[in-house]
């Protein structure tokens, strides 16, 4: 990418981390209490209803943060700079898409900035690029394959988890509510900030199935998406393991019921997941293809191939 290109993406990332920023330390103020905002970031229901009305963010919001500022440091340093900023910018831009039909002036007005913001990662992304200018300068690197793969299966894995899990609660809730999921409604209790949680559950899909295909083609841009989906992964794991501990659900493991049980394995495959799929496409990608020493006409390079001997050849040829 370019200097001007990267130095855009980083100010861009800078202010969609202010943003976040801003709603988190709002939302301290309100609650008071730094451990119910967290244990509400879980998705504990306890937590959640005595907030309720005073918390705008989410777990989204915290983890919007950070992938923002890491985004930003990656537009500056990092050889997979453009794609990093494709992937922030496209998961921002699904994410708070709803924002702009949730009530609430305070939710729209964040909407509009924050999709602004993120359009402009990918358009800033797509004019930035450019070609290669010598042999010493670095190019986007090809996962290893043995990792891309195991990447790729735990991502698929998670995919299908949220895919289940939606399944079961469509079957178990009314039709209105199961609707009111995915494009939100009265019937869908959620802080300000948040988007539905069926739309959420697309948005995951899509971007576990994203990474994952990725990781199988060992595409260049699989060290952003991957990272990318292994943190939204990991981050969903650590909360809902956090409250399967705070329900004591894990000494009692053979007792509770088979949802219960579910919610326990399904919490561990999210965080153990996540955390293998951060390190396996943290690591060194694989080394370049050497290029051949000489083009396709041999020591002649690009200069065409060796010229035909004279006619009539001259004595002793």
């Amino acid at each position: 990418m370019t200097r001007p290109a990267r130095l855009t993406g980083a100010a861009l990332c800078a202010a969609l981390a202010l943003l976040a920023a801003v709603w988190i330390l709002k939302d301290l103020a309100a609650v008071g209490s730094p451990a119910d905002l967290g244990w509400s970031w879980t998705g504990d229901p306890r937590t959640h209803y005595v907030l309720r009305g005073r918390a705008a963010t989410t777990l989204l919001d915290p983890l919007l943060l950070l992938v923002s500022v890491a985004t930003a440091v990656a537009a500056l340093r990092s050889r997979h700079a453009a794609s990093a900023l494709v992937a922030t910018g496209a998961v921002t831009l699904a994410l708070r898409l709803p924002g702009l039909w949730a009530p609430g002036s305070g939710a729209l007005v964040t909407a509009l900035l924050e999709l602004a913001l993120a359009a402009g990662l990918v358009i800033t992304a797509a004019a930035g690029r450019r070609r290669a200018e010598g042999p010493h300068e670095q190019l986007p690197t090809r996962p290893r394959t043995g990792p891309a793969v195991t990447a790729g299966l735990l991502l698929v894995a998670g995919a299908v988890t949220v895919v289940l899990w939606e399944v079961y609660r469509a079957v178990e809730l009314p039709a209105e509510v199961t609707v009111d999921r995915f494009i939100g409604g009265r019937s869908v209790i959620a802080p300000a900030l948040a988007p539905p949680p069926g739309w959420l559950s697309v948005i995951l899909v899509a971007l576990y199935g994203t990474a994952a295909v990725s990781a199988f083609a060992r595409a260049r841009h699989t060290r952003a998406f991957g990272l990318l989906a292994g943190a939204f992964l990991t981050a969903d794991g650590i909360a809902l393991l956090a409250r399967v501990i705070r329900f004591e659900l894990i000494p009692y493991f053979a007792d509770v019921s088979t949802v219960e049980q579910m919610y326990v394995l399904t919490a561990v495959l999210g965080a153990a997941g996540g955390i293998a799929v951060l390190v396996l496409l943290a690591g060194r990608g694989a080394p370049p293809a050497a290029p051949a020493p000489y083009g396709p006409y041999g020591s002649y390079g690009s200069y065409g191939p060796p010229p035909a001997p004279p006619y009539p050849p001259p004595p002793g040829w």
